[in-house]
């Protein structure tokens, strides 16, 4: 099968570096361009991560010696080259909203890791499980800005990663509260424990803007596509404390649900095994089984347990009748892979099943 050419744009930084080592071997995708700010342009792509590389695999030899465009001064040659580009782009939100906007406007799908554009009406903010019908307004989009066959389509924040795949096939139960305490690793600040020695021996009990995403974005996620935009669900009602600790990778959560239709124990984990609605698409990045449901007492563990399904898969465990609410469990989920770059190659792997990338 010959490869789709894909670009990553702002491949030197730490989720464009997971971009590189997650699509260097891709059955589907060849990364033909990297791009990055003005000041790596020209360089070789191993030159310009020799000093901020931080990946555990080495520097994928097919995408080493590509030589780096500048984002934005450069995507008159960009374009001529790709089918569609991941976003992982580090600047202020306005401008990386124009900068993909741009690329759209030339025809170009943009499959994008960043935040800007998540509460833009028109763009689907995607989990592939669980809210593929958004992908309706794609059409919407298009219309609404002139474009042919360039869209944007964004995944959500990194924390919510873990938690709202479990809470999904809960929902026929009725949800009605949530409480969330998410424990989050040093990578989703873009940071190593050996770059930031603060962390050591350190637990930090608050994340700028992390709750708030915690809170509002599954709410979108599970919401209705109605006249071009998405109706936020009005429940559950969710209340999210995000904490950063001491470790490089994993997300975990701490989750305390109350419904209004108290399922048993063995509803639960029947409707957690039973979820996997993209198995029948054959996605490569898709994971199988989506949940791995643990029995004992002290599992999932961010050192063990982040890295099931090559890193795309949910954990779950400790689930446990509440005396105050209904249930309570312990999610984890890897926050730079299936946060972070696996969930947008996943979703670029459900547009190209779905037809919308050529």
């Amino acid at each position: 099968m010959q490869k789709i050419r894909v670009g990553i744009l702002g491949a030197t930084g730490m989720v464009g570096q997971r971009f590189v080592t997650l699509l260097a071997k891709h059955p589907w995708f060849e990364v033909v361009c990297v791009a990055a700010s003005p000041k790596s342009a020209g360089k070789l792509y191993k030159e310009a991560v020799s000093n901020k590389w931080v990946m555990e695999e080495e520097i994928p030899q097919s995408i080493a010696n590509l030589r780096v465009y500048a984002v934005e001064d450069d995507m008159h040659e960009i374009v001529k080259q790709v089918s569609f580009v991941f976003s992982a782009l580090d600047m202020e939100k306005e401008n990386i909203r124009n900068i993909e906007n741009s690329f759209a406007s030339y025809d170009i799908p943009v499959v994008s890791n960043n935040s800007a554009h998540r509460w833009t009406d028109d763009v689907p903010m995607l989990m592939p499980e669980i809210n593929l019908d958004h992908l309706s307004l794609i059409d919407f989009q298009k219309k609404h800005h002139g474009w042919k066959k360039g869209f944007i389509v964004v995944k959500p924040n990194c924390s919510v990663q873990s938690y709202v795949p479990l809470l999904t096939p809960l929902l026929p139960f009725k949800p009605e509260k949530v409480v969330v305490t998410t424990l989050q690793a040093v990578s989703g600040a873009g940071r190593t424990l050996a770059s930031w020695p603060e962390m050591q021996e350190n637990v930090i009990p608050y994340i700028s803007g992390e709750e708030e995403k915690s809170e509002k974005e599954p709410m979108k996620i599970w919401g209705k596509v109605e006249h071009g935009k998405i109706t936020q669900a009005a429940i559950p009602h969710i209340t999210a404390t995000c904490i950063r600790v001491p470790v490089d990778d994993g997300h975990m959560a701490s989750v305390t649900v109350s419904f209004a239709k108290k399922p048993t124990k063995e509803e639960i984990i029947n409707a957690w095994k039973s979820f996997n609605p993209l198995q029948s698409l054959d996605l490569p990045s898709a994971p199988n089984p989506f949940i791995t449901i643990f029995e004992e007492e002290n599992r999932p563990q961010t050192h063990l347990d982040r890295s099931l399904g090559k890193g795309m898969g949910i954990s779950v465990g400790r689930l446990r009748e509440d005396e105050v609410f209904d249930y309570k469990f312990v999610a984890l989920s890897h926050n730079t892979i299936r946060g972070a770059a696996g969930g947008a190659v996943l979703t670029a792997e459900l547009l190209k099943a779905k037809g919308f990338i050529e």
